[in-house]
């Protein structure tokens, strides 16, 4: 798992349209709050091998978080064939991670 945001990440439209399962993770690489969260982060995700997990570069100039209403990193988007269906703010602990992820593959299994 890279714990690179990527500068030239995907549009809301092809986020949008991307199937299942999907969290959409935004933040900077040289976010505090980001760096700590990310052994959080990697421990929920152990669980859930299967997810997709897309991290995308925030800030002034990037659309993408500003269409999701980003106003904290890291935020993680949980969507499921484009809906969303959970949203964690700056992780405490890994728990919260964990009962996002499985709330959304639940809602993924019980649409699919």
């Amino acid at each position: 798992m890279s714990a690179r945001y990527e500068t030239n990440g995907p549009t809301r439209a092809e986020i949008d349209a991307m199937p299942g399962a999907v969290v959409v993770q935004f933040g900077t690489d040289w976010c505090g709050h980001c760096q700590a969260a990310e052994p959080l982060i990697a421990d929920a995700f152990a669980d859930f091998p299967n997810v997709a997990h897309l991290r995308i570069e925030d800030g002034k100039g990037r659309p993408a978080g500003r269409s999701f209403g980003v106003k904290l990193w890291p935020t993680m988007v949980f969507l499921v064939d484009g809906r969303e269906v959970a949203r964690v703010t700056r992780p405490a602990d890994a728990r919260v991670i964990s009962q996002a992820l499985a709330e959304m593959t639940d809602s993924a299994q019980s649409d699919g």
